[in-house]
């Protein structure tokens, strides 16, 4: 019987202030970076104490591994990152050198962008060889990962009731992506340019479908509203609503207290241990909105459970194709 493994794919952070110009680098492909920009982002790291996305990265692996193995999927699951260590190509070799021959492969952002969801898929494809791979390109619908993300907003709600006497609306959010990556550009005979897939880029959508999920399975919300958040420093728009309009809307209504919950991610890093918990609670307070979040997803049982059901259907597929 072939050997078959399962591959996580996730962005990758640095281990140190020192190295974030180096990740930038890879973020960005290598074109050139400000120097303000770099410097902002190194205070936000040191301002949190470290980003521990790896970690509980790995963690969420051992976690799929072992849900897999309750199932009777005795099979390994590997974590790669596409900006820092262990990259995805380098993890990948080793795979093909442990003896993998088919591999199962999530990219853990479960909704959709073809552009940079994409990235990851070319990462692992380049480095695969002769490896059969199966790669998983959204799970934005998955009802285990609306489960996941249900079950920290109700402990939230149940906080915030016990604490302000009431249910506070929520505003979901997901990470913001450069307009130009999701809308096809127009037609331009002098230049034409490649777009990947036909019609309109699902991540948007894929985005706003989870949060619709989540508020689905918490009855409690009196209202829902969604923002994406992060929005880069590169140049031209980036697609919103942004966070900090959101919360002008809803403090101009009078909204007192909010619970922000980012559905696109699933642990904590920078982008909710400083952009959430330091700079838009910050910004709500100015606004006279007392801003809660509930718990990241990090080692919820019910998020393996959704990994392993989805690494199990490629398994399969690879099985019987």
């Amino acid at each position: 019987m072939l050997k078959q493994a399962v591959l996580l794919l996730a962005h990758g952070t640095p281990e140190t202030v020192e190295q974030i110009p180096e990740y930038l680098r890879n973020v960005v492909s290598g074109r050139p970076m400000p120097q303000h920009v770099v410097e902002e982002i190194q205070q936000r790291y040191s301002l949190i104490g470290h980003s521990p996305l790896t970690e509980l990265t790995l963690e969420q692996a051992r976690l799929t591994e072992a849900e897999l193995a309750q199932a009777g999927q005795a099979v390994r699951v590997y974590v790669g990152m596409r900006n820092w260590r262990p990259y995805i190509p380098d993890v990948v070799q080793q795979m093909r050198a442990d003896g993998v021959e088919e591999a199962a492969v999530i990219c853990l952002a479960p909704q959709n962008s073809r552009t940079s969801v994409g990235l990851y898929r070319r990462a692992a494809l380049a480095e695969a060889g002769a490896m059969r791979i199966d790669f998983t390109d959204g799970w934005a619908e998955h009802p285990l990962l609306a489960d996941a993300f249900a079950e920290r907003l109700h402990d939230a709600q149940a906080r915030m009731k016990a604490e302000t006497g009431g249910y506070a609306p929520v505003l979901f959010t997901a990470h913001s992506v450069p307009a130009r990556t999701v809308q096809p550009p127009a037609p331009d005979e002098n230049h034409p340019r490649h777009w990947p897939g036909e019609g309109a880029d699902p991540y948007e959508q894929d985005a706003r479908t989870t949060a619709e999920l989540v508020a689905m399975r918490v009855p409690e919300i009196p209202a829902w509203h969604f923002a994406f958040q992060s929005q880069g420093a590169s140049g031209g728009p980036w697609i919103g609503p942004t966070v900090e309009e959101m919360l002008d809307s809803l403090a101009s209504q009078s909204v007192k207290n909010l619970i922000l919950q980012p559905i696109g991610f699933l642990c904590d890093h920078v982008e909710i241990l400083y952009d959430v918990d330091v700079a838009f609670r910050r910004y709500a307070a100015g606004k006279g909105i007392r801003l809660e979040r509930p718990e990241s997803l990090n080692a919820s049982a019910t998020l393996a459970r959704a990994l392993a059901d989805l690494a199990e259907r490629g398994l399969k597929k690879l099985r019987t194709a």
